[in-house]
């Protein structure tokens, strides 16, 4: 057994080109395809098509490659809409390649999979896209890497070098300032550009605002935010109402519960719960970033009903007692074993999960099953078109 893994590893190395069968797509952005038993992840390919792939790179489990000439192609395969979208380019987005109204089935496959896999749950459900619906023009917050040139650009997948570009489609388009792309930028320092929803830009680098508004305002339905540009914000422009709207009719609060809003932010969700659950009732938003709790100070400071809790999650939240409802919409690495533990010992009836990656969700979502929770509702949302991210909110409800 060993001596063939051996084989099989050295039978690739960095710069090979071997044609091959593109089969299912795998969490990453990647699809899996074989070589002579060894399997490679795949940029640029799409199940069912026959292509050239170059590897990129070799570990003891797997090769890496970019299929950089397609024999057979896929009906679901475009022309992306971006130059930089291609092989050795730009690495943020790795779906452009595929057709837009498609990319939201692959990733329902991904998290069908990841659940199946990691979660032990077999699961159906719908990823529903937003608009605008040809994918583009819809990041908020963007940060630019700057090239040993000046330049501002992005990083190539899986790499340090920089692309440099002169415009990002997927950014909303008082993103894209030419002046800001010609300019030569001296130091490594990344450029952070944000952009309200209400038509103001500001641009920092190194924590420093250098252009627009210090503080920017946000608004959701009846409320408006007054954030930090470094404040945590949903990146796609519709995303802050979509959500709310979902988590809300999943909470459904009832007047003089007590509710926490985990890795809650400047308060997206706070602002909301605390009017359905009343002045009776209380919001706990427990925070870790010190921006950010500083910008829900100021928020809710006149709500006698939230409380701003700024630390760690795991540290704050076995200090309150009595919890009815959760909301929690932790970073990418999930909730984990530690807070998952801890808001089961709080027995509430309702927990709903909003998520940026579904394997963390659904490595989450089976601790919740095994400790008496069940999953009775899922939405995946293509938060994040144009690449293989996508958003998910599921309830757990007690018993």
């Amino acid at each position: 057994m060993g001596s063939n893994i051996a084989s099989a590893e050295s039978s690739l190395k960095v710069g090979d080109r071997v044609t091959v069968e593109i089969g299912p797509v795998a969490h990453g952005g990647h699809f899996i395809a074989r070589h002579k038993g060894q399997v490679i992840f795949v940029r640029y390919g799409i199940t069912g098509e026959e292509a050239v792939v170059e590897i990129t790179s070799i570990s003891s489990k797997l090769a890496r490659g970019d299929a950089i000439e397609i024999l057979k192609p896929s009906p679901d395969r475009v022309v992306p809409p971006c130059k930089y979208a291609i092989p050795g380019g730009c690495g943020g987005c790795d779906f452009q390649h595929i057709e837009i109204s498609k990319q939201s089935d692959y990733k329902r496959a991904v998290i069908r999979e990841q659940f199946s896999r990691l979660g032990r749950i077999e699961l159906d459900l719908d990823v529903v896209t937003v608009e605008p619906k040809d994918g583009l023009h819809w990041r908020t917050r963007m940060d630019f890497a700057i090239s040993k040139n000046g330049k501002p650009g992005l990083y190539s997948a899986r790499s340090k070098e920089v692309t440099e570009i002169d415009k990002c489609l997927i950014a909303v388009e008082a993103i894209n300032d030419p002046a800001m792309f010609a300019r030569n930028w001296k130091g490594e320092d990344r450029l952070e550009v944000a952009v309200s929803n209400s038509g103001e830009r500001n641009v920092s680098r190194g924590g420093r605002s250098i252009s627009g508004p210090t503080q920017l305002h946000e608004v959701v339905g009846e409320h408006t935010f007054e954030i930090s540009p470094s404040s945590f914000w949903q990146s796609h422009s519709a995303a802050p109402e979509t959500l709310t709207k979902l988590v809300m009719d999943l909470l459904a609060l009832r007047p003089g519960d007590q509710a926490c809003d985990l890795y809650g932010g400047v308060g997206l969700f706070t602002a909301p719960i605390s009017e359905d659950v009343g002045d009776i009732g209380k919001v706990h938003l427990i925070e870790s970033s010190h921006r950010a709790t500083q910008d829900a100070l100021k928020i809710f400071d006149k709500k006698k009903n939230v409380q701003i809790h700024s630390g760690r999650v795991e540290q704050k939240l076995p200090l309150i007692n009595r919890i009815d409802v959760i909301l929690l919409d932790p970073p990418r690495t999930g909730a984990g074993e530690m807070v998952v533990k801890q808001m089961m010992a709080k027995k509430p009836r309702t927990i709903v999960y909003v998520s940026c990656d579904p394997a963390s969700l659904a490595r989450d979502a089976r601790q919740l099953e095994e400790g008496g929770y069940h999953i009775d509702h899922i939405v995946g949302f293509d938060l994040f078109p144009m690449t293989s991210h996508v958003e998910c909110v599921a309830r757990f409800t007690l018993g």
